[in-house]
C-alpha cells in the first residue's frame, strides 16, 4: 500500500460520489483550508492539507485517473502520471465560479501546483525570479512490488519511470537552435505577478513565463518550447535486505529535470503476499501440519523456511496450536545487524476416515488411557 491517505477519505466522500458532489465538497474544503485564511501558526498545516485535498480532487474528478485509482490504488496513478500530470487538465476554474478572480484565468491553480508554485517542488510565495529559476526538478514517487524472498535476501529490480527530461535538441531552453529566449513582457523579467481578490491574496508565478522572466519567441520543434520532453526511463534499483511494506528507497537525481539539477526518485515498497509465511516485523509466522501419532509420540518434523527446509523437534504430547520458535530464521533488520525468528504453529491432522483395523487400534488406545 502507498503511504498516502485514501483519496475518498481525504475528501470525506463515498466511492460512488458524483462529480457534482466532488466539486461541492472540494470547494468547501479548499476555502476552509487555504493557507491565506488561517492564523500564521497553522499556515504550514494548511498548506499540506490544501495540497492533499487538491490532489485527491484532481484524481477523482478525472474519469481516467479515477478508474485507475479505483482498480489499482495510488500505485496505478503514480506509475502512469508524473506529479504535474496529476493536476494537468483538472477544471479547478468551474469549482470557484461566482467568486471573483479566484481560479478564473491567470493559471491560478496551474501556478499553485506547478514547479515553483505555492505547493510545487520547493517553491514558496514571494520568491524572486533568480530563486525560482535556480530550483531543481520535482521529486517523483512510484510503487515497486517486492516478494518476501527478495526482501529476505536483497535484490535488484528494473522499474519504468515516466518523467520530464531536458530536451536534447534545445538543451532545455525551449528555443529553437540558433535563437534565444527574450524578456517576458507581462512581468518585465521579474517572474512574479500580484493577484488579489476578496478571498485570496498572494503573489503568483507569472503564468506566461512560469517564473523564469523570459519567454520563447521561436519554439524548439522537438519540445514545442517547453524545454522538456516526456520520456520513460528503465532504471535498476537495489532493494536492500529487510525492506517492509511502505519502506521508501531513494534514488538521488532520478526525478524530473530542473534548471539546477534533477529531483530524486522515491520508490515505495509494496510487499507481495506469500502462500506460506506471514510477516510480523522481523519475525515470520508459519504453520506446519503433523500427523496424530507424531503429535502424540513427538519426534522430528520437516519445516519450510525461506532458507530451505529444516528439521525441528517437537515433544511428545504436542497439542494442536502449539507454537515453536526457530531462532534466526526470520527477516534481517533493515539497516541493522539482527535477524528475526520464525514462529511455527503446529496443526494436528485428525483423520476423517479410518479402516476397521485402525478404528480398533484407536479404541484400544482410548481404553488403555482410561477415557
Amino acid at each position: 500500500m502507498s503511504t498516502k491517505r485514501d483519496y475518498y477519505e481525504v475528501l470525506g466522500v463515498k466511492k460512488n460520489a458524483t462529480h457534482e458532489e466532488l466539486r461541492k465538497v472540494y470547494r468547501e474544503l479548499a476555502l476552509r483550508h487555504h493557507p491565506d485564511r488561517v492564523p500564521p501558526e497553522k499556515k504550514k498545516e494548511a498548506e499540506n492539507t490544501f495540497k492533499e485535498i487538491s490532489e485527491a480532487y484532481a484524481v477523482l474528478s478525472d474519469p481516467q485517473k479515477r478508474a485507475l485509482y479505483d482498480q489499482y490504488g495510488h500505485s496505478g496513478v503514480d506509475q502512469k502520471f508524473a506529479r504535474e500530470d496529476i493536476f494537468r487538465g483538472t477544471d479547478f476554474r468551474s469549482v470557484f465560479e461566482g467568486m471573483g478572480d479566484v481560479g478564473l484565468g491567470g493559471g491560478f491553480f496551474e501556478n499553485l501546483f506547478g514547479e515553483g508554485g505555492f505547493f510545487g517542488g520547493r517553491g514558496r510565495r514571494g520568491r524572486t525570479q533568480e530563486s525560482h529559476a535556480g530550483e531543481r526538478g520535482a521529486d517523483l514517487e512510484i510503487a515497486v512490488a517486492v516478494t518476501l524472498e527478495e526482501a529476505w535476501r536483497g535484490t535488484q529490480k528494473s522499474v519504468s519511470v515516466p518523467r520530464l527530461d531536458a530536451c536534447s535538441v534545445c538543451g532545455g531552453s525551449g528555443a529553437k537552435p540558433g535563437t534565444s529566449r527574450t524578456t517576458c513582457p507581462d512581468c518585465r523579467g521579474s517572474g512574479r505577478r500580484a493577484v488579489s481578490s476578496g478571498i485570496f491574496q498572494m503573489a503568483q508565478v507569472c503564468p506566461r513565463c512560469s517564473g523564469t522572466g523570459t519567454i520563447v519567441q521561436t519554439p524548439c520543434d522537438t519540445c514545442g518550447g517547453e524545454g522538456k520532453v516526456r520520456v520513460t526511463r528503465t532504471l535498476t534499483v537495489t532493494v536492500p535486505q529487510g525492506v517492509d511494506n511502505g519502506s521508501r528507497l531513494r534514488m538521488k537525481g532520478e526525478g524530473e529535470t530542473g534548471p539546477r539539477g534533477s529531483g530524486d526518485l522515491f520508490l515505495v515498497v509494496e510487499m507481495v503476499s506469500h502462500p506460506l509465511f506471514t510477516r510480523n516485523g522481523d519475525d515470520l509466522l508459519s504453520e506446519v501440519t503433523v500427523s496424530l501419532p507424531r503429535a502424540i509420540l513427538g519426534g522430528e518434523i520437516s519445516v519450510p523456511t525461506l532458507d530451505g527446509n529444516v528439521v525441528m523437534k517437537i515433544p511428545a504430547g504436542t497439542q494442536g496450536g502449539a507454537t515453536f520458535r526457530l531462532k534466526g530464521k526470520g527477516m534481517p533488520q533493515l539497516r541493522g545487524s539482527g535477524i528475526g525468528d520464525q514462529l511455527v504453529k503446529v496443526v494436528v491432522d485428525i483423520p476423517r476416515s479410518l479402516t476397521p483395523e485402525q478404528r480398533a487400534l484407536v479404541e484400544e488406545l482410548e481404553r488403555s488411557l482410561g477415557h
